[in-house]
């Protein structure tokens, strides 16, 4: 399966988790995205709303102000998204 990448490097809070829940939207159940950051909110945000949504964090990397994460879309109605 094909990874989509979001550059969301030199977006400043909140964007990068905005521009995050936009792609997942626009990806089926399933796929991969990868998103790279620069912005220290990134950290904290994105995995936080990953924890509260149906998506998962496969993958997290930290690199000299650089946050990369790489996440699996989830199913609707799936975590605790469930009825919103």
């Amino acid at each position: 399966m094909d990874t989509t990448f979001l550059d969301a490097r030199g977006l400043n809070c909140p964007l990068p988790l905005l521009k995050t829940r936009q792609a997942l939207r626009g990806l089926a159940p399933g796929a991969l995205l990868e998103v790279a950051a620069t912005d220290a909110g990134s950290a904290r945000d994105i995995p936080e709303y990953l924890r509260q949504s149906p998506h998962e964090l496969v993958r997290r990397q930290d690199d000299d102000r650089e946050y990369r994460f790489l996440i699996r879309r989830g199913e609707e109605g799936q975590g605790p998204e469930r009825g919103r």
